[in-house]
C-alpha cells in the first residue's frame, strides 16, 4: 500500500518509525513482506518459534533471503524479541541452563540477521526475592555475553507489568541491572506503554505521561531507550496484569500516544504495536491510522 508509506511521514517529512510485531511463518523473510504490505517503517520479529526452547540454526540461504530482501530497505528499524520461556532468574537449575542457552542462541540468530537488539523480559524471581532475582539476572547476562563475545546484537531489557514475581516493573530494577553487569554497553531498554501503566504509572493524561518519562530519564536515562512498544491496556492502572488492547480502546486512552507520537525525543526511536490481529493485518492498519492521526497532520 503505497499510500500507507506516505502517511508514515510527519510534518517535517521525515519518516515516522512506526510498525508492528510480524509473524515469521513461512520464513523470516516473509515478515519483511508482511510489514511492507501495510506501510511499516519499523518491525519486530521473533527469530524462531517463541514457545520452543531451541531451533535448528538458520541456514545461509535463510539469512541471505532476509538480509538481502528487495524490500528490506523500506524498513528503517528491524529488531527482535526473545522467546517467552527464557527466565534469567529461574530457580530450577535445568530451566536456568535452558534459559542461558536459549538466550545465547537467539542473540546469535539475531546477529546473523543483522538486528541491533533483542528485546527480553528480565525474568521472574519465583519467590527468591527481588534482590536475589536481580543478582541472578546480572550473573546470567554476564555468563551469556562471556560465551558470545563477538556478537554485536544487544539485549534490550523490557519494562514489565510486574505480573506474578516478574522483575522490571520498576525502573530501578532495569537501572540496577545495567549498572551491575560487566558490559553495560551491550544493554539497552525497551519501554512498553501497557506494561508501565499496569505497573502503576498514570498515562491517562499528557501530564502523567510526561512525569513517567521524567522518572525514566532520572532513573535509567533516555540514552538507553531504543524502542517503544505502543500498546493500550485492557487492565487497570496498577493491576500488574499484562493485557494488551488496541490503541484508544483500553484504559490508557489517546493522550499518552499523542504525546509519544509528537515528542521530538522519540522521533528516531521505533514504535511498534503488539496488539491482537488476524492474518490480514487489518487491526494493525487501523491502529496505524489512529497513531498517525495523532501527529496532527490530517
Amino acid at each position: 500500500m503505497a499510500a500507507e508509506t506516505v502517511l508514515s511521514r510527519g510534518k517535517s517529512g521525515s519518516a515516522v518509525l512506526l510498525g508492528a510485531h510480524m509473524s515469521i511463518g513461512g520464513g523470516v523473510h516473509r515478515a519483511i513482506e508482511r510489514a511492507c504490505s501495510i506501510g511499516c517503517t519499523a518491525m519486530q520479529i521473533f527469530v524462531k518459534n517463541n514457545m520452543q526452547w531451541f531451533a535448528r540454526p538458520l541456514a545461509p540461504e535463510e539469512i541471505k533471503a532476509f538480509v538481502r530482501h528487495a524490500q528490506r530497505a523500506e524498513l528503517s528499524s528491524v529488531f527482535a524479541h526473545a522467546n517467552y520461556l527464557i527466565n534469567l532468574a529461574a530457580t530450577n537449575p535445568q530451566f536456568h541452563a535452558n534459559s542461558l542457552r536459549a538466550l545465547a542462541e537467539e542473540l546469535i540468530r539475531a546477529n546473523a540477521l543483522k538486528l541491533p537488539f533483542l528485546v527480553m523480559h528480565p525474568g521472574a524471581h519465583l519467590g527468591a526475592g527481588e534482590e536475589a532475582g536481580l543478582e541472578k539476572i546480572v550473573a546470567s547476562i554476564d555468563a551469556v555475553f562471556t560465551a558470545i563475545p563477538k556478537i554485536k546484537t544487544k539485549i534490550a531489557l523490557e519494562t514489565t507489568a510486574g505480573q506474578g514475581t516478574c522483575l522490571g516493573h520498576r525502573f530501578e530494577h532495569l537501572a540496577w541491572i545495567i549498572e551491575n553487569v560487566r558490559e553495560p554497553g551491550r544493554l539497552c531498554v525497551c519501554l512498553d506503554t501497557a506494561h508501565v501503566f499496569a505497573a502503576g504509572f498514570d498515562l491517562t493524561s499528557e501530564a502523567g505521561t510526561r512525569k513517567m518519562f521524567r522518572e525514566f530519564e532520572r532513573t535509567i536515562g533516555l540514552e538507553h531507550l531504543v524502542a517503544l512498544h505502543l500498546n493500550d491496556s485492557k487492565s487497570a492502572r496498577g493491576s500488574r496484569v499484562d493485557r494488551h488492547e488496541h490503541i484508544g480502546k483500553g484504559k490508557i486512552g489517546l493522550d499518552a500516544f499523542r504525546f509519544i507520537m509528537r515528542d521530538s525525543r522519540f522521533r528516531k526511536i521505533p514504535k511498534v504495536l503488539e496488539t491482537p490481529k488476524g492474518k490480514e493485518l487489518r487491526e494493525d492498519v487501523e491502529n496505524f491510522e489512529i497513531l498517525r492521526g495523532l501527529l496532527g497532520t490530517r
